[in-house]
């Protein structure tokens, strides 16, 4: 992922790059091969002391963001952290409130909801053009083998913080909650049926929004037709995103009504102002931007939360056999701290489950 955020950086006009951290040595110096003016550091405290950076980029495993975020608020910089934000809400909240009054802040990377694409659904969904959103579906289905496991933090809940749903599916989800805003209860299932690995590997969820739509979220790397897809079923139009990594205008189709038959309103629909794929690029734009006004950015602080607060209720759902509230997960919910509650066992089976 460090290679995405190095393009996204180097291509910006206002960034200067000044240094790397990696632990590795090796891996720092291949790292710097394309930007030998970047220094080298192997210590992140060495290198936010001697460089003072305006912008920190943390492209690490999940279990390290917390510290090394609040590491970086704490010396002055605002931050770009790759997902999963961290394992649980309570680390969320740690990075918040390492942040200032007026910044710096921290910001995640959910690269799926930026894009002339994203951006014209967005649109026609909040000015009420594609009528009333009824039935969704969120789908990420990918395929992982076993020597994508093979990577020691991976499959495990202390360092990755969950399977599909927290490490694969987060930026549908994301972009889901970008599109349809915030939900009230979810019901959901987990298991482990095919990997050897200490979290889930596929998921199931059913979710109702505030606005009174029904959503289905599927997880999974299991699947060797792989895809990414949020459909929405509004009540002028069906909205249809099929892609895998990433998406451009042409990823985007909607389909009228029956009753719809204004070719000009159609057409409207189908063709954005502007065509620019979902990227890493222009969420930096939009942080950046956020930094020299002085502004809390996108994917940051409560709206950077939200998914994170679906995916704890999703794990606390399938743990304890019912819906799950959008209200209910506060500090002292053993969810809040750990993202399966303590049970991980409860979030791997298989077969039929029992519920407590």
């Amino acid at each position: 992922m460090a290679t995405h955020h190095l393009s996204a950086l180097s291509e910006h006009d206002e960034i200067d790059l000044v240094a790397a951290v990696d632990v590795d040595p090796a891996r720092l110096e291949t790292f710097r091969a394309g930007n030998p003016t970047m220094r080298g550091y192997t210590d992140l405290h060495e290198m936010l002391n001697t460089e003072k950076p305006d912008l920190v980029s943390v492209c690490t495993p999940p279990a390290l963001h917390v510290e090394q975020v609040k590491q970086a608020l704490r010396a002055g910089a605002w931050v770009w952290c790759e997902k999963p934000p961290c394992l649980s809400l309570a680390g969320y909240d740690e990075m918040v409130d390492a942040e200032g009054t007026n910044g710096p802040y921290a910001s995640f990377v959910f690269q799926q909801r930026f894009g002339s694409g994203a951006e014209h659904a967005s649109t026609l969904l909040s000015s009420g053009e594609l009528g009333t959103p009824l039935v969704a579906h969120c789908q990420t289905t990918w395929y992982r083998d076993s020597r994508y496991f093979s990577v020691p933090w991976r499959g495990k809940w202390e360092t990755e913080g969950g399977g599909p749903a927290m490490g694969h599916g987060i930026h549908q989800i994301d972009l889901l909650l970008h599109l349809l805003g915030p939900w009230t209860e979810v019901q959901a299932m987990t298991g482990r049926l095919q990997h050897d690995i200490d979290t889930e590997d596929v998921s199931t969820a059913l979710v109702r929004f505030s606005s009174g739509a029904l959503a289905t979220i599927v997880n999974s790397v299991l699947s060797p037709d792989e895809s990414s897809r949020i459909r929405l079923d509004c009540s002028e139009a069906t909205l249809d995103l099929i892609h895998l990594y990433g998406h451009g205008n042409e990823n985007w189709h909607y389909t009228p009504a029956p009753h719809v038959t204004d070719q000009e309103r159609i057409a409207r629909w189908r063709t954005p102002e502007r065509d620019e794929p979902s990227s890493h690029r222009w969420m930096l734009r939009e942080l950046v931007t956020a930094m020299r006004a002085g502004k809390r950015p996108p994917c940051s602080g409560r709206d950077g939360r939200r998914v994170l607060e679906l995916l704890t209720a999703l794990y606390k759902s399938a743990a304890t056999g019912r819906a799950v509230s959008a209200t209910e997960i506060d500090p002292d919910d053993p969810h809040y701290t750990v993202i399966h509650g303590g049970h991980p066992e409860k979030l791997t089976r298989r077969g039929k489950a029992s519920t407590t």
